[in-house]
């Protein structure tokens, strides 16, 4: 390599952000981090900043961009706040890659703009493909985009040499989330606490409540529908406990590859970064003869109707995917706060899309208004 990647973290301050700057630590004479964007986290952004020696940070509070340039004092770095802000640094004309760990919905605009600008797109930011997906894939034909998810990164790398049209099923393996086992009725009364104490993954809060409802798994099999043009028929969810075998391809022949590894979202933020070499692993190898033994069941869509409804979102197409994304935002973000309880998340959900009649996708500005619609009446249900 004749001189480092350099690369733009969106969402530094969070679980993928962290790790991903663990990465590049690591390898300093092949990752330049040369801008760094966060929602609010002025502290911990300005610590990165300074650690990294960045040229450009951007936050999209704006109070929080006046903190931080206070706490930057002296460091020759260009701060700038508000949301068009953390977009533009997505098509930073310094940077080859584009790490998108952003939150939610509001992760779209920086995807496209990453793609559009022709970079190499790592991205950890699910709902850019949930909300936007079509949008999204178009402009993946002329750009490289590398999933960061585990699972598809797991697919990712399973497909590599493989021909599409050999593709018989998707087997999308999930943990089971901190209540596998339980029924509906067992759910109603859990808190924040236990909901958040995932058995597997350190991630952080929303993404953890997403597990906890398999809300996260729908929308990972949306994302997979769209990243690897595979129809919903052929996507098969499956609770793998252990969570070693991360995800599964079959083949038209019966051949099935499997990719396993350590519970450590290092291993695929590496490789999006590394593909096609593979660097040195940043932990420590799994021994096979301690796991014991690998369990497979059906996931239960009576306890967790979010999974069903974002199947449903994902086979419905159009702009309901953009409104259930939006109401379960909404919905969890009250369950943290307290001021739902764990099955209003569903209740909230269900509700919305009911009431949305559904647009074929055309524009992110689309979007974005349905977005609000459903963030308004998600708001208004609780």
């Amino acid at each position: 390599m004749s001189r480092p990647l350099r690369v733009v973290v969106l969402g530094s301050t969070g679980s993928i952000g962290r790790q991903t700057l663990m990465i590049a630590a690591r390898f300093p004479e092949r990752i330049q981090i040369v801008a760094l964007a966060a929602h609010s986290n002025a502290e911990l952004l300005a610590a990165q900043a300074r650690t990294f020696k960045v040229s450009r940070v951007a936050l999209s509070d704006p109070a929080a961009a006046e903190h931080t340039r206070s706490l930057l004092d002296g460091l020759n770095a260009t701060i700038d706040r508000g949301p068009q802000a953390v977009v533009e640094l997505a098509a930073l004309e310094s940077a080859d890659i584009i790490l998108n760990a952003l939150v939610g919905a509001a992760g779209l605009r920086s995807s496209i703009a990453a793609l559009s600008a022709g970079k190499r797109l790592a991205l950890a930011n699910k709902e850019s493909l949930v909300v936007g997906g079509e949008l999204v894939m178009r402009l993946a034909e002329d750009a490289e985009m590398l999933p960061v998810d585990s699972e598809h990164s797991a697919i990712y790398q399973c497909l590599v040499g493989e021909r599409p049209r050999d593709v018989e099923r998707i087997w999308l393996t999930a943990s089971g989330g901190p209540f596998r086992g339980r029924t509906r009725d067992q759910l109603t009364d859990v808190t924040v606490k236990q909901a958040l104490a995932h058995p597997r993954w350190t991630m952080g809060p929303k993404i953890t409540i997403d597990s906890a409802t398999l809300m996260n798994k729908g929308l990972e099999t949306i994302e997979a529908h769209h990243l690897f043009g595979v129809p919903y028929d052929k996507i098969r969810i499956v609770v793998h406990p252990q969570s070693c075998i991360h995800s599964m391809v079959e083949f038209s022949d019966g051949s099935v590859k499997a990719h396993l590894g350590a519970t450590d979202m290092r291993i695929p933020i590496q490789y999006a970064f590394s593909h096609p070499e593979r660097w040195e692993a940043p932990l420590p190898p799994v021994d096979f003869t301690q796991i014991g033994h690998l369990d497979f069941e059906d996931p239960d869509y009576g306890a967790f109707p979010c999974l069903g409804l974002a199947l449903e979102a994902g086979r419905t197409a159009g702009t309901m995917p953009a409104v259930m994304n939006a109401a379960n935002e909404i919905a969890v973000a009250a369950f943290l706060r307290h001021r739902a309880a764990f099955l209003d998340i569903p209740r909230v959900i269900e509700t919305v899309m009911e009431r949305h009649n559904v647009e074929s996708l055309q524009s992110v500005e689309q979007i974005e208004e349905i977005d609000g619609w459903a963030r308004k009446v998600a708001e208004e249900l609780l």
